[in-house]
């Protein structure tokens, strides 16, 4: 029986001041020799090593090793499911074999002299969704690792994780340098560029263009003395439908509303016999298949183009997207990455929230949106994607050569186009440093507290069911908003009554027993459907939109609200909550469509909710006079301070020429938002905040001042909300409120919370 010192608790905390040296570390060579050391002496292995995945050639890569041959560094390379090491990583499980070369998928590799080495145990190093690499310890003696060793590794590659991420992207970047023409040099003035924050995150990666204007044939090159056959043609088309096939499957893991559609337009293009057919009679005749395949799709995007239905014009971008997979299928060949943006930073002039999706489906690092073309529901989709984005107005980015490396620190909106390493190692150790934050952060008590006892709910603001696991994983007591809208944005037609039916019986079992609030569609205005007929407007936020929306298109309420209704049959507190409220008889009609849907639904004998929530979203300030009248009547209110603030103080948030006029801090505002919790308190109805302020550190206290018991943010402000509720007294807040409402100019209020926020340690929310 073999006799080890296990020393595991040691060594986390060993691994985790090795993870500290990278800050200062120029040689990272020398710190995957620490770490490999490190490894190797405390789990008593004759060998560690660290292998590492590379993005561009889609290997990995033997990086460091303590006990093998030190010249097989850098030369050892495995696909994916290749070897113990390939195998590791595609099943992103721990492998742990007594007897190595027994294993089926062994693979033996002369240079690495591995030969003494029985017993061999690798785990995947994985940072979230992120898969870095892969560590593996060996022995000479046959089944040497046990179970404890096995949850020592995963804790240790864990650890490492954050480290050999920040290492992993440092040599990727000076790899793909490497690749860069000689002579090619970024203007300095776009060395670095400043944006707007659209989505916060922060990514390093490859960059590439992503232009829905110029189409998917433009950069494809086509080598004229190659020949293809028909049956090149066909294999291509296989080739390109397996694809589409494993996107939907993939996209539809990672957003169930898209209910794996996303990609079922390019599926019936391609199964058309008037688009592959007319390829396939064209090559037939004597045209070359790639002159074949640009020929015919020229034709549709002519013809869609011409159409005066917003949804068919879409349909070029569409017949565009496939045929450019044909072309690179054909030209390439199928072995090639499908997946045409995966791991890059994307650059485009515009996107539509079914182009964010297409390309979150190929695992995007980033978006940098060039002169604007971006929608806040572009950038909400962003943010529940957990995609970074900056919008920079900055035209020349779109022409920086593809493959340039680029960093987008989307938490101040600095973007580095060709970052030297010294940068690299800046922002990776700055994004450690908030990693570790993070994970502290993450120790949130299931119940909120202030101070002194006071019991405060905290709820979650739900953009897509993506958020729901980081809602649950944060201990969130429910949801106190879910912007319903998504689902009618990402398709190519109106979801059904059955299709919204799934979506919402997913959002209620993903809560059970907690409060499930649903927005009703907050349509219109700047946030058309790509399939109807309807113009834009000149005063979109002032437009049709909302609630008159709903009123204007009698059958899509009312299959939203069944659809509420069937799905909550087994809920305990479903909440249905009309938007943009502006009067009583607004409420009114809204609460009537309600009852009339329930009524249809006993008479055709469906189970449904019977005893629903009615709660109107206060961003109106017309209901501020009538305050008193609309809380009689709801069973709850819930206020959406973005819109509140924009209608209040008549600003545009979305235009920048006037976005210094847009004041969550003007005396009106607050004064408001204090008229309106008094009136809620004062007929003991429960009132939520759901905009920006609930999440900004300096209005917190200010909010729970004036009697806000309730705060519904986005899940992962959940950690920072808690801390900074649990750190007052109800009689401090209550304090905060009464000297900032007491501020008769924008200057007072100002300088008072600059006052406040330096004496109550209050710094701006990240995130």
């Amino acid at each position: 029986m073999k006799k080890k010192d296990r020393r595991h608790l040691h060594l986390l905390c060993d691994i985790s001041e090795l993870a500290a040296l990278l800050i200062g570390s120029e040689n990272i060579q020398s710190f995957f020799q620490q770490a490999v050391e490190l490894v190797a002496r405390h789990m008593d292995a004759d060998v560690c090593s660290i292998y590492l995945f590379d993005d561009v050639s889609q290997e990995l890569v033997l990086e460091a090793t303590m006990g093998l041959n030190p010249e097989a560094v850098g030369q050892i390379r495995m696909k994916i499911g290749e070897g113990l090491v390939g195998t590791t990583f595609q099943q992103l499980k721990p492998l742990n074999e007594g007897y190595a070369s027994g294993h089926p998928n062994f693979k033996y590799f002369k240079e690495a002299q591995e030969d003494p080495f029985d017993s061999f145990l690798a785990v995947p190093i994985l940072r979230g969704e992120e898969k870095i690499g892969v560590l593996v310890v060996q022995h000479k003696t046959r089944n040497y690792f046990d179970e404890v060793d096995v949850m020592a590794m995963r804790a240790i590659a864990s650890q490492l994780a954050v480290a050999v991420g920040n290492a992993r992207l440092l040599i990727g970047n000076i790899r793909l340098r490497e690749k860069l023409p000689h002579d090619h040099r970024i203007p300095e003035d776009l060395e670095y560029v400043e944006g707007e924050v659209a989505s916060q995150g922060f990514a390093l990666a490859q960059a590439t263009t992503f232009d829905r204007r110029q189409g998917a044939l433009v950069s494809i090159a086509i080598d004229s003395d190659c020949e293809y056959s028909l049956r090149d043609f066909h294999q291509a088309l296989q080739a390109t439908a397996a694809q589409l096939q494993d996107l939907q499957y993939r996209f539809s893991q990672r957003l169930p509303e898209s209910a794996s559609l996303i990609f079922t337009a390019h599926l019936m293009i391609l199964k058309d016999v008037r688009f592959a057919g007319e390829m396939e009679n064209l090559i037939k005749s004597g045209v070359p298949p790639p002159e074949a395949i640009k020929r015919v799709t020229q034709h549709y995007v002519e013809l869609y183009s011409s159409s005066p239905h917003p949804y068919t014009k879409e349909k070029t971008h569409d017949v565009q997207d496939l045929a450019g997979r044909i072309l690179r299928n054909l030209v390439h060949g199928v072995e090639e990455d499908p997946f045409l943006s995966e791991n890059r930073i994307v650059i485009a002039p515009e996107l539509y929230p079914s182009d964010v999706l297409k390309l979150a489906s190929e695992d995007i690092k980033g978006i940098i949106l060039v002169g604007g073309g971006v929608t806040a529901h572009v950038s909400l989709l962003a943010r529940s994607l957990q995609i970074p984005m900056i919008i920079a107005n900055r035209s020349e980015l779109l022409h920086i050569p593809e493959g340039t490396p680029v960093i987008m620190d989307a938490e101040i909106g600095g973007i580095y186009v060709q970052p030297s390493d010294d940068i690299i190692l800046r922002y990776e150790s700055r994004k450690q440093i908030e990693l570790k934050a993070e994970t502290l952060s993450n120790e949130v008590s299931p119940t909120t507290l202030t101070r002194d006892g006071a019991r405060i709910k905290l709820l979650a603001n739900i953009n897509l069911l993506h958020d729901l696991e980081l809602a649950r994983e944060l201990k969130a007591e429910g949801i106190g908003l879910y912007r319903s809208e998504f689902p009618f944005l990402f398709r190519s037609a109106l979801p059904s009554e059955e299709e919204q039916y799934v979506i919402y019986r997913k959002l209620f079992d993903g809560m059970p027993g907690n409060v499930v609030t649903i927005r009703t569609l907050d349509l219109g205005g700047d946030k058309l459907l790509i399939y109807s007929n309807a113009r834009g407007e000149a005063n979109p936020a002032l437009g049709l939109r909302a609630i008159r929306f709903s009123f204007r298109h009698r059958e899509i309420f009312n299959q939203q609200l069944r659809a509420i209704l069937r799905a909550a049959t087994e809920a305990e507190n479903a909440r249905i909550m009309f938007p943009m409220i502006s009067s009583l008889d607004e409420f009114r009609e809204a609460k009537q469509a309600v009852y009339d849907c329930m009524q249809e639904l006993a008479r055709k004998k469906l189970p449904y909710h019977q005893t629903p929530f009615i709660g109107a979203l206060i961003e109106i300030p017309a209901v501020v006079e009538i305050i008193d009248d609309l809380v009689a009547e709801s069973d709850f209110l819930s206020i959406g301070t973005n819109d509140f603030v924009q209608y209040l103080l008549a600003v545009d948030r979305a235009n920048e020429k006037v976005s210094e006029f847009f004041r969550p801090d003007h005396p009106s505002v607050l004064r408001g938002l204090a008229k309106i919790s008094k009136a809620a308190n004062a007929q003991q109805k429960e009132l939520s905040i759901c905009g920006e302020m609930a999440h900004e550190p300096a209005y917190i206290p200010f909010l729970l001042g004036i009697g806000v018991q309730i705060f519904s943010v986005y899940p992962k402000f959940l950690p920072s909300v808690q801390k900074i509720i649990c750190g007052f007294t109800m009689s401090d807040a209550q304090i905060y409120a009464d000297q900032l409402l007491a501020e008769k100019t924008l200057k007072g209020v100002r300088e008072a919370l600059t006052r406040l926020s330096k004496t109550h340690n209050l710094n701006k929310s990240k995130g």
